[in-house]
C-alpha cells in the first residue's frame, strides 16, 4: 500500500512520516513535548533494518492542520482517539511506542483499544496510575513544570525567547545545543508551541486517571539521569499491566532517549516485538 502522508480525525488533518518496508509489521512512534515526529529519526532506520515499517505522526497541536483552539481540545481521551484513528487508517493492529507525552497517549490507546495494540513500549513515562502514586515518592517535585505550564501566555514567552537563560533551562533537562536548535526550528518557528503546551493545560479537564489496565505485552524504558521523571513511576507500572512486562533501565542517559540512545531504544522495541 502507498505510504500514509496524512490522516484525519475530529475534523483535523495530521501529518505523518511513514517509512521503511511497506509490507513490514507497522510500528507507530509517538513523540513527546516539545518535539515532533522527527524525534524518532535515529530510531526508525534501526527498525527498518529489521523489516519493520514505522509510522510517526505529528500529533494534535503540532500538525498545522490539527491545531484547534481551547484547552478542552487537548485532553488525553482526544489525543488517544487521534492515534486510534491513525491505526484504523493503517488497517491492522500495531506495535505502539511512545516517549514522554507520547507514552501517556500510548498507555491510553492500549487501555481503551486493546484490539488495536499488539505490543506497547513506553519510554520514560510509566502508566498514569503509577505516575500519580509516585508523587508521594518525590515525583511531584520533578513535575513542577507541569504546574507552571498552566499559566497562560508566560510559558510561551519564556520558551520562545532565544536567550541564555532559556537555553540554560533546557540544557538543565538534558537537551544538547543541537536539540535546543531543533526545538526553536521545529516547535517555536513552526508554530507548534501553543499546541504542545495545551496538552498540559488540558489535564484539569480530563486527567489521565481514566487509563485502565493494559493487556498488551509491555516494556517500560527509563533512564537514571532523567531530570523530569523518577524511577518509581516507571518501574511500578508493572502493577497495572496484565500482559508480560519488562522494565529496562538505561544508565547514564538523560530524558531524551530516542536521540541520545537510539540503539538501546530500538533494541528494547525489537525485544518487545520479538517476544
Amino acid at each position: 500500500m502507498p505510504p500514509i502522508t496524512t490522516f484525519s480525525n475530529d475534523g483535523l488533518t495530521f501529518d505523518v512520516i511513514d517509512s521503511g518496508p511497506a509490507d513490514g509489521e507497522p510500528v507507530v512512534l509517538l513523540h513527546g513535548f516539545p518535539q515532533r515526529a522527527t524525534a524518532w529519526d535515529k530510531v526508525a532506520p534501526l527498525l527498518h533494518d529489521k523489516g519493520y515499517r514505522t509510522i510517526a505522526p505529528d500529533q494534535r497541536g503540532y500538525s498545522p492542520g490539527a491545531r484547534p483552539k481551547g484547552r478542552k481540545q487537548y485532553t488525553v481521551p482526544r489525543l488517544a482517539d487521534d492515534v486510534a484513528a491513525l491505526i484504523d487508517e493503517i488497517g491492522r493492529p500495531v506495535h505502539l511506542v511512545g516517549h514522554d507525552w507520547g507514552a501517556i497517549v500510548a498507555w491510553a490507546v492500549a487501555a481503551a483499544h486493546p484490539d488495536k495494540v499488539t505490543s506497547l513500549t513506553a519510554v520514560s513515562v510509566g502508566h498514569p496510575a503509577a505516575f500519580l502514586r509516585s508523587t508521594i515518592k518525590g515525583q511531584v517535585l520533578r513535575s513542577w513544570y507541569m504546574f507552571a505550564f498552566q499559566t497562560p501566555v508566560l510559558p510561551e514567552r519564556i520558551l520562545s525567547a532565544d536567550t541564555k537563560q532559556s537555553r540554560r533551562g533546557m540544557k538543565g533537562f538534558g537537551m544538547t545545543d543541537e536539540m535546543v536548535d531543533a526545538f526553536r526550528r521545529d516547535i517555536v518557528d513552526y508554530g507548534a508551541l501553543p499546541g504542545g503546551l495545551a496538552w498540559y493545560r488540558g489535564l484539569p479537564f480530563a486527567p489521565p486517571t481514566y487509563v485502565g489496565r493494559i493487556a498488551a505485552p509491555t516494556t517500560v524504558v527509563w533512564s537514571d539521569h532523567d531530570a523530569a521523571l523518577g524511577r518509581a513511576q516507571a518501574a511500578d507500572s508493572v502493577k497495572f499491566v496484565d500482559g508480560p512486562f519488562r522494565f529496562v533501565e538505561i544508565n547514564g542517559a538523560s530524558h531524551w532517549l530516542p536521540e541520545e540512545r537510539p540503539d538501546e531504544i530500538a533494541t528494547a522495541i525489537l525485544d518487545r516485538i520479538g517476544s
